[in-house]
């Protein structure tokens, strides 16, 4: 089994972490409700793909509040 012939230093060890950072994420406006979504993603809100309704989306019903 291979095992490391010297210690990787603080600095090294850091690098070598610094590549694992998290991006953020790139969001577009959805051409047709303008909600914020991901590229090359259906809308969430709409159900919209490159201008076509790709995913039918249930309309929420209102439920009524009694006092």
């Amino acid at each position: 089994m291979a095992v490391p012939k010297r210690r990787h230093s603080k600095s090294r060890k850091r690098i070598k972490k610094a590549y694992f950072k998290i991006a953020p994420l790139n969001l577009r406006a959805c051409p047709k409700c303008g909600t914020k979504t991901r590229p090359h993603y259906a809308c969430v809100e709409c159900g919209t793909y490159k201008n076509r309704q790709i995913v039918k989306i249930k309309e929420k019903k209102a439920t009524p509040k009694d006092a």
